[in-house]
């Protein structure tokens, strides 16, 4: 069996890594002329990081990541509203890392090549399409520099090309652009004083207005006693429009975001001085897909955020499409045909991943922060002067719908890496 992955990102890597582990001979293609460490900060959950884990990468992510110890809310002005533990603090076996992702993705890349050599990643070749019959899959390539084209024959062609994905666009023509609920994020990265735990992913606000989000993801810099911060800045603003297609790398403007947060200076954190001191700001929408009925068409199909892109609620992204590479490889090494490989990837994957992308858009989470903030506008001394026991539960059953499933099912379940 020989796959072409299109799309040399977190799933994509991931996937090339798990079907080599598999047996499978596979070729991975990138439109970038060159793969480098972009992006910001990101977080894995327990699932994916057991599945990187078990593909030889722990001590990489370890020298790297943060294990998150918790995660808490906060109004507007500091006070605490809610925590929970985060990672093995939970009662996983695995840690909860939040990381650079470019870092990530970098690690991922010297990983494949290693494993599977230099020829196995194509980079500056873009995808122009595809044609299918029962035997083979035919895509047809176009290299960046050259403008020369080809066309590759495989068993199976997986789109991992993210949010604007060229193979979903083929296997569903006419569908609208992504969807946007308002909110405009900015994104930064940079070095502080640690905070509170020194691992805490603190939210603070709610983005029925303006919400903060921050937490470290460098261990190289806390053994140096700091914190590279990674935040994430929501605002909703009335009659606001976009004015451009959703760009992840697109360059944000501290004149827009540092208006909204000036005054936010806590006690633990001063989030304007956080802000003003990134030295490259992004800004994009918060943006999704309707669930597709289907991600397979005979032998193709669609991982990570090409199939399901969604908002960046929970931890959820990358994490999930780490769960797609480890699934599509498994299934494709013990199915009888390709094409039943690819239904069973879909069959496991498909009805959990739209549910989660639905949760993330119901924010039952953010309405309890903006429950907070009209009762309590000018802060509170106890959260519970302004919140029932039940509305603060809402919190905990919010994130249990999005990323947390059992605890004892992830831990005592059988390894993907274990074929039959």
């Amino acid at each position: 069996m020989r796959v072409l992955i299109v799309g040399a990102g977190i799933g994509g890597l991931t996937t090339a890594l798990s079907l080599h582990e598999a047996g499978v001979e596979t070729l991975l293609i990138d439109s970038a002329v060159r793969l480098r460490p972009l992006g910001v900060g990101i977080n894995l959950l327990p699932h994916a990081v057991r599945e990187l884990t078990e593909l030889g990468l722990g001590g990489e992510l370890a020298e790297i990541g943060i294990p998150t110890a918790e995660m808490v809310h906060f109004d507007r002005h500091g006070g605490r509203i809610w925590g929970e533990p985060r990672g093995r603090a939970l009662g996983y076996n695995w840690p909860q890392y939040s990381i650079h992702r470019g870092e990530l993705q970098m690690t991922l890349l010297e990983a494949v090549v290693a494993r599977l050599g230099a020829d196995a990643v194509r980079t500056g070749t873009v995808f122009e399409g595809f044609e299918q019959d029962g035997a083979e899959v035919r895509a047809l390539l176009r290299d960046r520099a050259s403008g020369t084209t080809e066309t590759v024959r495989a068993d199976v062609l997986v789109g991992a090309d993210g949010l604007h994905s060229a193979v979903r666009r083929q296997l569903n023509p006419g569908e609208p652009a992504p969807l946007w609920n308002g909110i405009r994020m900015w994104r930064g990265v940079a070095e502080a004083e640690p905070f509170l735990t020194g691992r805490t992913m603190a939210v603070a606000g709610s983005n029925v207005t303006s919400k903060i989000v921050v937490y470290p993801i460098s261990m190289r810099a806390e053994q140096r006693g700091r914190a590279l911060l990674n935040w994430v800045a929501e605002v909703k603003l009335d009659g606001d429009h976009l004015e451009r297609d959703a760009d992840w790398n697109r360059g944000g403007r501290l004149a827009d975001v540092l208006p909204h947060f000036e005054d936010w200076t806590f006690d633990w954190l001063d989030v304007p001085a956080l802000i003003k001191a990134s030295s490259e700001i992004l800004e994009y929408p918060m943006v999704d897909r309707d669930p597709l009925e289907r991600w397979t068409s005979g032998r193709v199909t669609l991982l990570g955020d090409a199939a399901h892109p969604m908002y960046p609620i929970g931890s959820n992204g990358g994490s999930q499409a780490v769960l797609d590479a480890r699934v599509l490889a498994h299934e494709l090494a013990v199915a009888r045909d390709p094409h039943s490989g690819l239904l069973a990837y879909e069959r496991a994957r498909r009805e959990k991943v739209n549910a989660i992308v639905l949760a993330c858009r119901d924010m039952p989470a953010d309405r309890v922060l903006h429950t907070v903030s009209e009762r309590a506008p000018k802060g509170f001394s106890t959260i519970e002067d302004v919140l029932r026991p039940e509305e603060l539960s809402t919190i905990t059953g919010a994130y249990r719908q999005t990323s947390f499933s059992d605890v004892e099912a992830l831990n005592s379940r059988p390894s993907y890496s274990k074929t039959a």
